[in-house]
């Protein structure tokens, strides 16, 4: 019972959120200065630094406090925990988890009142923190991706839903006699088009405000969809797909795959977030196959990560 219990506990989780967001990981002295400094009240702030003192994430020294060796990667986990950014505010939605089990609507729908990419397109430091955490996440994936596969084969490729253009950017850095471009929101593509000038790219990597649920440019030789389908449901995803079969003849889904190297955790985050799910190699096959597109190869493309490579039939 024990074990449960603290398994079940909020209150770690929730102070160490908070200690994030308060930028506590790069900051040591008293409560009255830690307190000074981050617009927050003296009481209350102890005891959550007491709490943090008691799980290992800062030490007391006399009254000065200062995060351990732990407590360091509040700043380097920040932009993920902190929960004014767009992940920070996401997982919060978790607490509405019993109304998407007994109803299927995304937890945070029924916690902001609003899909999260609606969300995005309200508040505009939220879209920027959740750029930023992408590229966060794919610092090194990137580079993986672009060097495990062969893009070659693929003279002109576009990136759906391809972010600030950090993963064209490597393919292309990777594989000089390859172009592609990126389709994305407003905002973004706008990041991606700073992206590539400042890459000196230009020449070969544009990008182009739109959404991957509309009809995507055509003349490539294949689509990529990164991280994509799993954010959303069936319906949504074979939507998706049919757009991408319509811009190429190729189709390239990389995802982690359900039952292999993505977790559990995952699977119920994009539940609760956006009504998504992970899925399984099976099961993407027979997405793409309801969309008329057949799997011709798969394979590891990064750690945790496969690419699977569909054709029009």
């Amino acid at each position: 019972m024990a074990e449960l219990m603290a398994m079940a506990g909020l209150a770690t989780p929730m102070a160490i959120r908070v200690a994030a967001t308060l930028g506590l990981g790069e900051r040591s002295g008293t409560a009255e200065e830690l307190a000074a400094s981050t617009g927050t009240l003296v009481s209350p702030l102890r005891r959550l630094l007491d709490h943090l003192v008691t799980v290992g994430v800062f030490s007391l020294d006399g009254d000065r406090y200062s995060p351990t060796s732990l407590g360091e990667q509040l700043t380097e986990f920040r932009l993920l925990l902190d929960i004014n950014c767009a992940g920070g505010r996401a997982e919060l939605a978790f607490v509405e988890m019993l109304g998407t089990i007994r109803t299927g609507t995304p937890a945070y729908v029924q916690r902001y009142g609003r899909e999260f990419w609606s969300d995005l397109d309200e508040q505009p430091v939220l879209r920027t923190s959740f750029d930023a955490q992408m590229n966060w996440r794919f610092r090194e994936f990137a580079a993986q991706i672009a060097e495990r596969f062969d893009w070659s084969r693929f003279p002109r490729i576009v990136d759906a839903g391809g972010g600030n253009g950090q993963l064209l950017e490597a393919i292309l850095r990777a594989h000089p006699t390859v172009s592609g471009a990126v389709v994305d929101l407003a905002p973004t593509a706008a990041a991606a088009a700073e992206r590539f000038a400042i890459a000196d790219l230009g020449d070969r990597a544009s990008a182009v405000p739109g959404s991957f649920f509309d009809p995507l440019p055509t003349g490539f030789d294949a689509s990529v969809l990164c991280d994509i389908l799993h954010d959303w449901d069936d319906e949504h995803a074979r939507l998706i797909l049919t757009r991408c079969s319509e811009a190429g003849d190729t189709v390239l889904v990389i995802e982690s795959l359900r039952g292999e190297a993505n977790s559990t955790a995952m699977d119920l985050a994009m539940l609760t977030c956006f009504g998504g799910q992970e899925r399984s190699a099976e099961e993407l096959t027979a997405l793409g196959k309801e969309c008329g597109l057949e799997l011709r190869g798969s394979a590891p493309v990064a750690d945790g990560r496969m690419v699977l490579e569909f054709g029009r039939v």
